[in-house]
């Protein structure tokens, strides 16, 4: 409790001088009593300058950086959602810098060692210095003999003891955040518990490098037979939860223009290739990788995309999948109601709102995009722009199709620094039109009714029991035994418990030792 309540000092003072505070204040108007607060928090501690010729996000982002991980992290997620900050906000974040010095080269080691274990450790016959360094592991360059065959990888190792200074972190920032909201009841519309919650669930994930691993080997397994993409194979004797190890790449960064057309690498396939197979990855297989910016993307002698880094992968069910290839073509077709009819289709629009109105709505979103130059059109500004007039219409947006629009755009603007003139509908058109006709072709019809019989005759030997269990709950319902209104048992409502049994325990605390000082003086 003690460690907690420490921990939450110290954060306060960083939010104080770091300058933080003062960027969040221009965007949100901070409670004075909240502001006060911080002011007497960061008594004492020297406050960095501003730089008053620097946007608002540019700002927050320095300041993000120079208080560590936790903080990295926590603007990087915000980063992914625009529906809690805004999109501009959320775009000045995507800048964040992840960079931080590396750990000792012999500590690296020593992690290595002890999560690979003495056998496989000698057969490592190489390992670099650090070639990179971020705010949760850095990599290095090693060759493993293998079959009586070096092997070049690259190896990932997390930072000593990062998971515990992570977790410490954010159990003082989710006290902050619970005492805030249940203070400041204008806060509440900031959603800072559930925004630190969801930074928990997501950070833990990207923690345990065996995720990553799994992340990064099905990626290899769905594209492994698509020709011009080529992810990385996972070597997972050494491989664990502190350490990652995968081939080692050998390429030019997508951003390096000149040197691809010394390889006579043409820009203009590449362009279309990274559109391609991302929208292959997401409407074929319902799982992409979500951070396709151009430090991630690297193109290899024979004109490979190879990506690395898959830390922050997105996954969409075959609802989604369909509701997302139906709507872009859609579009690409101008049939308006078309695409209102799948809205309405997959419940995503209440049944009471005018289709007539909604097409209208679409029409209003859709016209003036094809009233631009064929180039300057995006398919993620487009899904941008759907996702907020369906929010009019009390659609709510999952944060999965929030993550694949935001994809969306960062693979346009690569591909478009790659060839500016990239034709962003013909490229995805046959794409699109091959998933949704292996979605309606008769083998799909076949493969549907097959599976649903399938399911019906698994449940046949149940049906008995469950008519049973069906005629006594009826009954429990009728004598008024049986609540239907369940419990929330939501992770985040777990967490807000166990904040709100901390506060009171600090109340106990308090009031004992008031008790105590009364007696004995």
């Amino acid at each position: 409790m003690i460690k907690r309540i420490f921990q939450l000092f110290k954060i306060a003072r960083k939010l104080s001088s770091s300058g933080a505070l003062d960027t969040i204040n221009q965007l949100y108007k901070i409670p004075l009593s909240l502001k006060i607060f911080f002011d007497l928090i960061g008594i004492g501690s020297q406050k960095k300058l501003k730089n008053h010729s620097k946007s608002s996000g540019e700002k927050l982002c320095e300041a993000l950086e120079g208080m560590g991980t936790t903080f990295i992290k926590l603007g990087q997620f915000l980063a992914t959602r625009p529906d809690i900050i805004g999109k501009e906000l959320a775009y000045d974040l995507e800048k964040l810098q992840d960079k931080l010095p590396p750990f000792s080269f012999e500590e690296a080691k020593d992690i290595l060692k002890k999560e690979v274990g003495d056998n496989h450790f000698s057969k490592i016959s190489y390992i670099s210095k650090p070639i990179a360094a971020a705010s949760i592991a850095q990599v290095h360059l090693a060759k493993i003999v293998m079959n009586n065959k070096e092997q070049e990888v690259a190896i990932k190792i997390l930072r000593p003891n990062i998971e515990k200074i992570f977790n410490e972190e954010l159990d003082a920032l989710m006290l902050f955040a619970y005492l805030v909201e249940n203070t400041i009841k204008k806060t509440k519309r900031l959603k800072l518990i559930e925004v630190v919650h969801l930074l928990r669930e997501v950070t833990n994930v990207e923690m345990d490098l065996r995720f990553e691993a799994a992340a990064a080997n099905e990626l290899y397994e769905n594209t492994k037979n698509d020709e011009g993409f080529k992810v990385p194979k996972i070597y997972w004797q050494y491989t664990s939860k502190k350490v990652l190890t995968l081939d080692r790449v050998y390429g030019v960064s997508i951003r390096d223009q000149s040197s691809l057309q010394k390889k006579n690498i043409h820009l203009k396939n590449i362009a279309e290739n990274l559109i391609q197979h991302f929208l292959r990855q997401a409407v074929r297989d319902g799982f992409f990788h979500a951070d396709m910016h151009e430090g991630n993307l690297f193109v290899d002698d024979n004109g490979n995309i190879v990506p690395v880094d898959f830390g922050i992968m997105g996954r969409l069910d075959k609802y989604n999948k369909k509701y997302l290839a139906e709507i872009l073509y859609g579009f690409i077709k101008r049939d308006y109601t078309k695409v209102a009819e799948v809205h309405f289709q997959a419940g995503l629009v209440p049944e009471t709102a005018s289709k007539e109105e909604f097409a209208q709505a679409l029409r209003s979103v859709g016209e003036p995009i094809f009233g631009q130059n064929i180039k300057d059109i995006s398919g993620g500004n487009l899904l941008s722009q759907l996702f907020e007039i369906t929010e009019k219409f009390n659609m709510q947006t999952q944060t999965q199709l929030l993550l694949l629009q935001k994809t969306m755009v960062v693979v346009e603007g690569v591909a478009r620094k790659l060839y500016p003139d990239t034709n962003i509908w013909n490229i995805s058109r046959p794409i699109l039109e091959n998933w949704l006709e292996s979605l309606k072709g008769p083998k799909a019809t076949i493969s549907s009714a097959i599976d649903t019989s399938g399911e019906i005759l698994k449940r046949i030997p149940d049906l008995p029991e469950f008519m049973d269990k069906a005629n006594y709950a009826l009954q429990l319902i009728a004598e008024g035994k049986l609540n239907l209104i369940g419990k929330n048992n939501s992770s985040i409502e777990v967490e807000k418990l166990q904040i709100k049994s901390f506060r009171n325990n600090i109340l106990i605390s308090i009031l004992g030792i008031v008790i105590l000082t009364l007696v004995v003086f």
